[in-house]
């Protein structure tokens, strides 16, 4: 295989590549070439139309690097070029982790606290070489809430109470038709059946231009007020 420096500007990237490549991996793509260069060769055909490393092609051009080692496949139809760009992504997609081996080179990248890899979240990467201890105490604040904050949130509810009950205080309340409503003391007393078209909103056509009513029923369960 002869592999022979390309300048980016000559290769053409492929109107059909078979691989969609998200932001996210485009930015661990560019992670991975600032720290290791180029590691495989793009492949094209004659024309110098990519036909295997899109991806790579759209990282470099993107980190401002002017050429790349590629591998000019010559021979093929255009029939044999598809199959080719189809079979290098399906081939990729049927490989497996193995999870021992992975964990094992955590292990021993944590010995020096390097989790620097493209494509992984080094914090991540971190909290799988925890001793026992350290993911308790790890653990232990998930979902605290600082003193700051809990502060904002009494004060928010505060201000929420208080403009519910300001609104509530000139709202009408309408009892529907023959229900049990709940009483401060536990208790519940029956309501009659009252004339519905009555206790509910006007139709729109003959509420237009006016303010919205402020209205609303008393659930009989739990007592709380259901705005309409």
């Amino acid at each position: 295989m002869n592999i022979t420096m390309i300048p980016l500007a000559e290769l053409t990237p492929n109107s059909r590549n078979v691989r969609i490549h998200s932001a996210k991996q485009m930015e661990e793509y560019k992670r991975s070439v600032k720290q290791f260069g180029q590691t495989k060769a793009i492949v094209c055909d004659e024309n110098k139309v990519i036909l295997i490393g899109n991806g790579l092609y759209e990282a470099m051009k993107a980190l401002g690097e002017t050429e790349a080692a590629c591998f000019i496949k010559t021979g093929l139809s255009e029939h044999d070029k598809l199959k080719m760009m189809m079979a290098d992504n399906k081939i990729y997609s049927l490989g497996v982790d193995n999870l021992q081996t992975i964990e094992d080179i955590i292990a021993e990248l944590g010995e020096v606290k390097d989790f620097d890899i493209p494509g992984y979240d080094a914090d991540l990467l971190e909290t799988l070489t925890f001793a026992p201890i350290e993911a308790d105490d790890f653990m232990g604040g998930y979902g605290l809430i600082g003193s700051s904050a809990k502060a904002d949130m009494a004060k928010a509810s505060e201000k929420y109470a208080q403009e519910e009950a300001e609104f509530a205080s000139e709202a009408e309340e309408i009892i529907p038709q023959g229900r049990f409503r709940p009483q401060e003391d536990g208790s519940t007393v029956f309501s009659p059946p009252t004339d519905i078209d009555a206790g509910f909103p006007e139709k729109a056509e003959e509420t237009q231009g006016n303010a919205l009513q402020r209205r609303f029923i008393v659930c009989p369960k739990c007592g709380e007020k259901i705005w309409l």
